[in-house]
């Protein structure tokens, strides 16, 4: 009876450092993620900011900031004071968002968000990602390039 509960003992104990294990890892861009993808997986990521380690949620929209955007907006650490402050502030811990495409091609799509922030207020976003075409391994993955200003549409009560 003892060596059975040493096993199972042992068993969950290995479950539980890979379940530890891969909470902590951030999805990286890959070709097989389509645009729409891209975008839900960084307002996912900034929704749970800090569900997986501290300012988890930005380090994952960062991973998805196509290389030009990363030259104006990074780096990480600039990214995350500029996520955190008056103009994007109300993405992180948001209460639940929507995301519809307004146009695409096969190099870019772009998508209106709309944001329903903690204080139960919404607001608008375009949201802009297009295929990286140069070698490397970002080649033909989705990666984003503009995310506007928010345009605030009022309370939901």
């Amino acid at each position: 009876m003892l060596g059975r509960l040493q096993i199972i003992f042992k068993i969950l104990f290995f479950i539980s450092i890979f379940l530890t294990s891969s909470k902590a890892e951030i999805l990286k861009p890959n070709s097989d993620i389509k645009p729409s993808e891209v975008v839900k997986i960084q307002l996912i990521g900034l929704q749970k900011n800090d569900l997986k380690f501290k300012d988890s949620g930005i380090e994952q929209t960062w991973n998805f900031a196509h290389p030009n955007n990363k030259k104006v907006t990074g780096p990480l650490p600039k990214f995350k004071r500029m996520i955190k402050g008056e103009s994007y502030q109300m993405m992180l811990d948001h209460l639940s968002h929507t995301i519809t495409e307004l146009g695409s091609s096969d190099k870019w799509a772009q998508f209106e968000v709309i944001i329903l922030d903690k204080n139960k207020i919404y607001h608008k976003f375009n949201w802009q990602v297009e295929k990286y075409t140069l070698e490397g391994t970002l080649k033909d993955c989705w990666l984003t390039t503009m995310v506007s200003n928010p345009i605030p549409l009022g309370s939901s009560i």
